[in-house]
Formats: C-alpha cells, sequence, structure tokens
C-alpha cells in the first residue's frame, strides 16, 4: 500500500504541474542550501585549522614563566627535561624594544635564545635557519614583515632601543645596540612578522645586564594533556601557558562566527522545505477523494500517514543526498585547485583552505534531515486526518 502511493503520488500530473513543480523546487533548494553549508563550513574550518597551525608554531603549545625576570635557571630547564624527556624545550629571554632603521621604527618582541634548541621547537623559525644559517653574536632574525617595512638586505644594520634604562649623568638614556640582520622568517601572520624579531641568549644578557632565563618554551603534539602534568611538578612562583590560553578571544569569536553562519545558511535549507510542505498540502487537498476512499475500503490511518511521509523524505532525501555529493565535490575541487586566488601576504596561502570536520558534516546532515522530517509529518498527518464521510459525500 505504502510503496503503491508514494510512487503514484510522485508521478507528474498533467492536470496539476504546479504541484510538481513545488517538488522540483523543495527538492533543488534542499540541494543547493546542503550543499552551500558544507562548503562554507569546510571554508571556515579551513580557515580556523589554518590560522591554529601558526599561531602553535608562534605561539609554542605550551610555555613556562616565572614570576620576575632571570627567574629560570640552566638546573630547572634541565631537571624540567629529565622529567619530560618525551618533549622538545627551548630556553629564552623576552624583552620589548623599538627596532630602527633609516627613519623607521617599529615596535618589536625580541627573543634571546638557544638556537640550535628554539628550531626545534619552532618550525617556521627552522625554516629560517636553514637558508640564514645560525645567529653569533649581535645577530638577529627579523620577520618578512618588518624586513619589508624596513626594506632591509641581508648584512644590513638594524638599531634596537631597549626598554630597559641605564642612568648616565643626570637623566636616563634608553639602551642602543646595532644588530647585524642574518635572515628572515614568514609565519603567514602579518602581527608576529612584524612584531617578533629573534636573537642570541648571550647578546641580549649583555644588553640587559641578567643572568638566568624568563621562560621555557616547550614544543608537546599534545599540549592539553601535557600541560596539567607539567603544572603538577611546577614549583610556586612558576607557571604554565598553553597557546589557546593566550588566544582565547580569537578562537571564540571564530567558533561564534562558525555557530553563526551554520544557523543563517540552516535556514536556506528551513526556507526549501516549505515546498516540500506546500507541495504536499496540495497533493493532500487534490487527492482528498482518494484518500477518504481508501480509509474507507480498510486503509488504516498509519498507512496513509506513513505514505506521505515517506513522499516527503523522498523529496528532501534526495535533495539531502544529492547535496551532499555536490557539496563534497566542491569542498574538494576549492581545496584541490586555485580556483579562487587569496593575499598570500594576508594569509600566508594563495590556495583558499579547505578542511571539512567529521562533526561538522554529521551536524550538517542531522539538521537537515531533521529539517526535511518535520515538514513532512505535518502534511502526513493532515491527510491521515481526512474526514471520510464528509469528504465522500461531498464528492
Amino acid at each position: 500500500m505504502i510503496k503503491y502511493l508514494l510512487f503514484r503520488y510522485l508521478r507528474f500530473d498533467k492536470s496539476q504541474p504546479f504541484i510538481a513543480l513545488c517538488s522540483i523546487l523543495a527538492f533543488v533548494g534542499v540541494s543547493i542550501g546542503l550543499m552551500v553549508l558544507i562548503i562554507a563550513m569546510g571554508i571556515m574550518n579551513g580557515f580556523d585549522k589554518e590560522f591554529e597551525r601558526k599561531l602553535f608554531a608562534m605561539n609554542y603549545p605550551i610555555t613556562v614563566i616565572s614570576a620576575y625576570r632571570g627567574g629560570i635557571s640552566d638546573e630547572f630547564v634541565s631537571k624540567l627535561q629529565n622529567e619530560f624527556s618525551e618533549l622538545k624545550m627551548s630556553p629564552y629571554i623576552s624583552t620589548q624594544a623599538v627596532l630602527k632603521s633609516g627613519d623607521k621604527m617599529e615596535g618589536a618582541l625580541v627573543f634571546g635564545v638557544d638556537f640550535e634548541s628554539e628550531k626545534a621547537v619552532n618550525s617556521v623559525l627552522a625554516k629560517a635557519l636553514e637558508q640564514s644559517g645560525i645567529p653569533q653574536g649581535f645577530e638577529m632574525i627579523v620577520g618578512k614583515g618588518l624586513s619589508d617595512e624596513f626594506s632591509l638586505i641581508l648584512g644590513e644594520k638594524i638599531t634596537g632601543i631597549f626598554m630597559e634604562a641605564s642612568p648616565a649623568g643626570l637623566g636616563i638614556n634608553p639602551l642602543l645596540k646595532r644588530f647585524a640582520v642574518r635572515g628572515e622568517f614568514s609565519s603567514g601572520l602579518i602581527a608576529y612578522d612584524r612584531g617578533y624579531a629573534f636573537s642570541t641568549a648571550d647578546a641580549l644578557r649583555r644588553i640587559l645586564n641578567t643572568q638566568g632565563w624568563d621562560g621555557v618554551h616547550i614544543y608537546s603534539a599534545q599540549p592539553r594533556r601535557d600541560i596539567e602534568a607539567i603544572k603538577a611538578v611546577l614549583p610556586l612562583g612558576y607557571r604554565a601557558l598553553g597557546w589557546w590560553e593566550q588566544n582565547g578571544n580569537f578562537f571564540s569569536a571564530l567558533e561564534l562566527e562558525k555557530r553563526a553562519l551554520f544557523i543563517v545558511l540552516m535556514l536556506i535549507i528551513l526556507v526549501a522545505s516549505l515546498n516540500i510542505i506546500s507541495s504536499l498540502l496540495m497533493t493532500v487537498m487534490n487527492r482528498r477523494s482518494e484518500i477518504a476512499l481508501l480509509l474507507a475500503l480498510g486503509a488504516s490511518k498509519r498507512e496513509i500517514k506513513n505514505s506521505f511521509f515517506a513522499q516527503g523524505l523522498v523529496i528532501g532525501g534526495g535533495g539531502i543526498i544529492c547535496g551532499l555529493i555536490l557539496g563534497l565535490f566542491g569542498v574538494w575541487l576549492l581545496g584541490s585547485f586555485d580556483i579562487i586566488s587569496l593575499p598570500a601576504d594576508v594569509y600566508g596561502s594563495s590556495k583558499l583552505p579547505m578542511e571539512l570536520g567529521l562533526w561538522d558534516l554529521v551536524f550538517t546532515l542531522l539538521g537537515a534531515v531533521i529539517i526535511v522530517a518535520a515538514s513532512s509529518y505535518y502534511p502526513a498527518k493532515k491527510a491521515a486526518n481526512v474526514d471520510v464521510l464528509s469528504t465522500l459525500r461531498n464528492e
């Protein structure tokens, strides 16, 4: 019974072409809506992962810091390394400075590091060191954004104006030191390419007249798990920070934008599903006499209800399947070919980042199925509640 009615009511009716048109529009609307939603989720997730990878490198997975400058000794670093031998660590000194070249000046965060240790935890810097070699003495690796701003060439001198002050007569003069530019790094994020610079730890110690380290950069493949173990062994006055804690607001904004986009695009499927309701209701109104006759001949209300519900699921489900295929094809196409070109100096890549998460896809399909099922339920219920006596009397 259900199969018979399903195929009967899905056939094109020349006397009522508008019903078939509504069904086609519902199918196309659900397909396009789901395709757009899948591609949009792929783009959003791709940008999230791309920014996460870049921030992961430049912010370091885990950073251990002391309550005061130079509070971390070599013995503490060795002890921490022995405790967590599977993790890669690089101690550092950091200070704020103003870098000057000619008439141009830029603020920067200067790190004094052991480059052999640092390149093990910073893939961006490691790539730059492969091209430039390890800096010695008062040499510096600067970001590409800063290098472009100053129009620097390798070997050129820049002046570092440090925020530490030294007494001089009756006043206070800033500390100035000239550095040779040994190389440049490119993280793909302009904030770091213009705001970070790396020099040797010995050079920075001599300038700041300090000993020890300010912190330890730690590379971990699973930082959210390892940070808890590190916190458990840190003495009083030390604390560990994860990269996600340093960029919490940024990723919260991305997550909110992703959810808002999901809701807005899901409305496209909701609007398309209204055509399912209208086409099924018109079918019910057009076939009232047939439905009443079937009920009078012994068909159950459940069978009638399931027949129209199945009709709505066929229309909407077909749209979902078609939209899924088109969406996955679109994600592959945009991710594999440079169809949409991006400014590489802003995004770090000219190719559109596409990375569709499994759970994003699952929730998208689940939302579409719920909307289609809900749209099919009401007309099916109306069909089952046709008044047999009044309908047959009027017919």
